[in-house]
């Protein structure tokens, strides 16, 4: 994903510090990982570190923006199928990855559990991307002409939840089954 500028040209330096930033914030956690740091790792001058974001808190917000845009376009290239079928290969991705090697968690999660205060505008970015995942959720049960789409895109909501913490720190053959087994009863209703 390209960044842009506030004027709206494409910036080689912004998109590098977000990278370096994702990859760092990833693995090792928001507050452990210093602006300095960052600025090191991604080549680029402080002066246009800061020009791209004013602040650490400016960083991380755009880094939540940039994982819930990923996560929307991986969603909009999966076309085929009913809206279960999409349902069912929406969570099947979810498994996948966190069956992977590199799975340190979900990154809405672990940024969440380092900003605690629901009014603060890294968590606006995380409670925006759950309302996307919800919703999307609601209007795929909703398109296929399920009952009480609404209560049940709750509960897919918490399944989502479940499945990306159960990946941390359970076996994936067990969280896999289990997500499969939960899906069948929700979306049987």
């Amino acid at each position: 994903m390209s960044a842009e500028t506030s004027e709206g040209r494409r910036s080689p330096a912004r998109d590098r510090v977000l990278e370096t930033a994702g990859r760092l914030f990833y693995a090792e956690g928001i507050h452990s990982v210093g602006i300095d740091r960052i600025i090191a790792e991604a080549g680029v001058a402080k002066a246009t570190f800061y020009h791209h974001f004013p602040s650490k808190d400016d960083l991380v917000r755009a880094y939540v923006s940039a994982q819930s845009s990923m996560q929307r376009a991986m969603v909009a290239g999966m076309r085929d199928g009913s809206p279960y079928e999409r349902l069912r290969a929406i969570f099947a991705f979810m498994c996948e990855f966190g069956a992977g090697p590199g799975y340190r968690g979900c990154a809405f999660v672990n940024t969440a559990a380092e900003y605690p205060d629901p009014a603060h505008p890294v968590r606006q970015a995380i409670a925006e991307h759950r309302r996307w995942n919800r919703d999307l959720y609601r209007d795929l049960l909703a398109e296929e002409g399920h009952p009480g789409a609404e209560l049940t895109a709750d509960v897919l909501l918490l399944l989502r939840d479940g499945l990306v913490v159960g990946f941390d720190l359970d076996d994936p053959a067990t969280v896999r089954a289990a997500v499969r087994e939960a899906l069948d009863k929700v979306l049987e209703r």
